[in-house]
């Protein structure tokens, strides 16, 4: 890893990848995988240190978080829950031997199967699992505790699994207060907790009700909510707790921490599509990448890829193509696969699950694929020594 460079971490369904651009984010070089091929759902990093965290795992591998301090050098493992290779590998001497395994207890036995978020911010790494929980670390990922006020939410026994199921899909801090947290979870909605996670809200209120009821769809929203199957969802730099989000059946603005929440979706082609992106200076700047809708393909509208870009909030978007496929692009963009830089002009960065990773380095009026034929692109992170993760 490069001294004040641009690393952009990338989880993959074989493993975890960097791709490195150093301090002129050019000449990007691929490294990987690591972790042993695991299913790597997200990545996280901190500036400060270097140090790498990469979660995933799956029925096979149980849940776990690896960890490198040497810029991707070396990496061990934080299992947390057990998988079908530890059932094996107790019944089968010569395959546990094989594996390097021991019977070591494992925090979480087999509560979840996955590690689905990594956050890190005020000392404390943070993960979501599936199912939906909420874990945490004061460590650095060596050992975890549950947050037991969300798993213990009134509403808990209602929540419903999305397509991929009952995932905490998403975790955002406040940057000056370490007491407020928000979670996303697919189909659950928004949570958010203003005392370090004892206690926790529901936020999934419509500001503009007359939203409500137009769309005949699971997801679209109704009952004077958004919908609950929330895709991924961002803060906004600043001291007004503005949020958006990228859900099921649109994009939504809140400007009151998720108490109540706006469609913004007028002006984009379609109202489905995964990842949602903030500049990290001017809040009334976001990016998204629309899909065609859940049951049509899941990719880009006329299978022309575009990054649509707001300057103003959502009010008006507008469609940036150059250098992004316009024929034939049948790939996905996941709701974890897009993130941006510190740096000025903003890098915009997002991965395909056809194994592409695309970068602007203009804040998405010009794209160029940086690395290519990597596998399934879960979910794109970005460590950045001169500005932040």
């Amino acid at each position: 890893m490069v001294s004040g460079g641009v690393t952009i971490l990338v989880g993959t369904s074989k493993g975890a990848f960097l791709v490195e651009g150093g301090a002129e984010r050019a000449g990007w070089e691929v490294r990987g995988p690591f972790c042993n091929g695991w299913p790597i759902n997200h990545m996280a990093g901190d500036p400060e240190t270097g140090t790498i965290w990469a979660g995933g795992g799956g029925d096979w591998n149980g849940a776990g978080v690896w960890r490198s301090e040497d810029g991707g050098e070396t990496w061990s493992l934080a299992k947390l829950t057990k998988g079908q290779m530890d059932e094996w590998a107790a019944n089968d001497p010569d395959f546990a031997a094989m594996i390097g395994w021991t019977d070591a207890p494992l925090p979480f036995n087999e509560d979840f199967s996955q590690i689905w978020s990594l956050h890190h911010a005020h000392g404390l790494l943070h993960a979501g699992t599936k199912p939906a929980s909420l874990i945490s670390s004061r460590d650095g990922g060596r050992t975890w505790e549950k947050v037991e006020g969300l798993t213990d939410h009134p509403s808990a026994e209602s929540w419903t699994p999305g397509g991929a199921g009952l995932v905490l899909h998403t975790i955002v801090t406040h940057p000056a207060d370490p007491g407020k947290i928000w979670v996303a979870i697919s189909a659950a909605g928004v949570f958010a907790t203003e005392d370090g996670g004892a206690s926790w809200e529901r936020r999934n209120r419509l500001s503009n009700a007359e939203c409500s009821d137009q769309h005949d769809h699971p997801a679209a929203p109704r009952d004077g909510e958004t919908g609950h199957c929330v895709h991924n969802m961002v803060r906004a730099p600043g001291d007004a707790d503005l949020l958006y989000q990228q859900n099921h059946h649109g994009v939504w603005r809140s400007r009151d921490g998720g108490r109540s929440w706006d469609d913004i979706t007028p002006g984009l082609p379609s109202s489905f599509g995964f990842p949602i992106a903030v500049h990290p200076r001017d809040g009334q700047t976001v990016w998204t990448l629309p899909l065609n809708g859940d049951m049509a393909g899941r990719f880009p509208p006329d299978a022309a890829c575009a990054v649509w870009r707001s300057d103003d909030g959502g009010a008006s978007w507008l469609a940036m193509r150059d250098g992004l496929p316009q024929k034939s692009c049948f790939f996905t963009v996941l709701r974890q696969a897009m993130a941006t830089d510190g740096r000025d002009p903003v890098g915009v960065y997002f991965g395909t699950n056809s194994g592409s990773v695309f970068a602007s380095l203009d804040e998405g009026e010009t794209w160029s694929e940086i690395a290519r034929h990597l596998p399934t692109v879960l979910g794109v992170e970005v460590l950045d020594h001169a500005g932040r993760v």
